[in-house]
């Protein structure tokens, strides 16, 4: 490890890793990627040509015992998340692994034991968002009196997929949309409300032929607060996240997939009165990476512990219990 640097190795060729998390942790303060695994070294060698790292391994197991590698990135397909942050943990790496976490609450758990079994490694979910600055802001504004007291937030995030080779679409691996897009407006409420909701309600239709949901509406009760959200994988694209107060609103354009190369904005109503709000250019990958850095350097707590991933994970699996049974499902 380097006193100032932490050298992540980024476990697969996947698109996100090579899209956007490479390019911005190689932009960060604290972050070098010094190397990335496949199961096919010729993937290895022609995506760490390309993106300029330093090594390429052909298998995981090989770069998981490379001693020149202190933390890994894992954004592997949804049901390899933790079986790999596993063996990452057993062999003296620290992991961020991609959301969601896992296929269910047990599987999280598993990985929650194993974080427990090595606590000087540091274990955090990759929900980039939060670190965001916008994100930073609205939940200031909404904790802060700005807009009164907070009472019920309404989300909503699409795209449109209908690719039967693209592991969103394939049951048994963690597809679908809630496990993709609905997690975040999951956790949105549950970051903004600092509370977990005491009951959900979901609705979910399933692609007949994919056999994963492709469209989920679900509501959370937090007692005297709600929340409620749309995620679909056959829609228009879009992105939007309302949060009200008794005496305002905020309301953030890009919540979610935040553009690295332009100004981001919310909108703050109080009363008739509305103030843009723009936030200087920045990469909340690259904020990621230097936060989860920072702590592994100095040995200080994640910004977001390992058992939030777990919590997350409840209120999903509540959401498609409640749409099978057509009734409220207790947290």
């Amino acid at each position: 490890m380097s006193a100032e640097k932490i050298r992540f190795g980024i476990l697969s060729t996947a698109l996100i890793g090579t899209a956007k998390v490479i390019p911005a942790m190689q932009q960060g303060a604290k972050t070098v990627v010094h190397g990335i695994a496949s199961r096919d070294l010729a993937k290895a060698t022609a995506a760490a040509k390309a993106l300029g790292i330093a090594k390429a391994y052909g298998s995981y197991e090989e770069m998981l015992a490379d001693p020149d590698i202190d933390a890994i990135y894992n954004p592997l397909p949804n049901h390899l998340h933790v079986p790999w942050s596993i063996k990452a943990l057993e062999a003296g790496k620290h992991v961020l692994c991609e959301k969601p976490i896992g296929l269910s609450v047990n599987e999280a758990a598993s990985l929650v034991a194993a974080g427990h079994k090595h606590p000087q490694l540091k274990l955090m979910e990759a929900f980039m968002y939060r670190h965001h600055p916008q994100w930073q802001r609205a939940k200031a504004l909404a904790t802060d009196g700005s807009i009164g007291e907070l009472r019920t937030i309404q989300s909503a995030f699409s795209y449109f997929n209908d690719d039967p080779s693209n592991i969103r679409n394939m049951p048994g691996i963690g597809g679908g949309g809630l496990m993709d897009i609905g997690c975040y407006c999951i956790s949105l409420a549950r970051f903004l409300f600092d509370a977990e909701p005491r009951r959900v309600v979901g609705l979910v239709e399933n692609d007949p032929a994919f056999e994963v949901d492709r469209l989920a509406l679900g509501m959370l009760d937090f007692g005297h607060h709600t929340s409620n959200f749309t995620c679909s994988t056959q829609l228009e694209p879009y992105q939007r996240v309302q949060i009200f107060g008794t005496k305002g609103r905020v309301e953030i354009e890009i919540p979610f997939n935040a553009p690295p190369d332009q100004p981001c904005k919310l909108w703050l109503q109080q009363e008739e009165v509305i103030e843009e709000i723009t936030f200087e250019i920045c990469d909340q990958y690259t904020i990621q990476g230097d936060l989860m850095a920072e702590a592994i350097l100095n040995d200080t707590p994640v910004p977001t512990p390992i058992s939030d991933a777990v919590a997350n994970m409840r209120v999903i699996e509540a959401l498609f219990e409640s749409a099978q049974s057509g009734a409220w499902v207790s947290i």
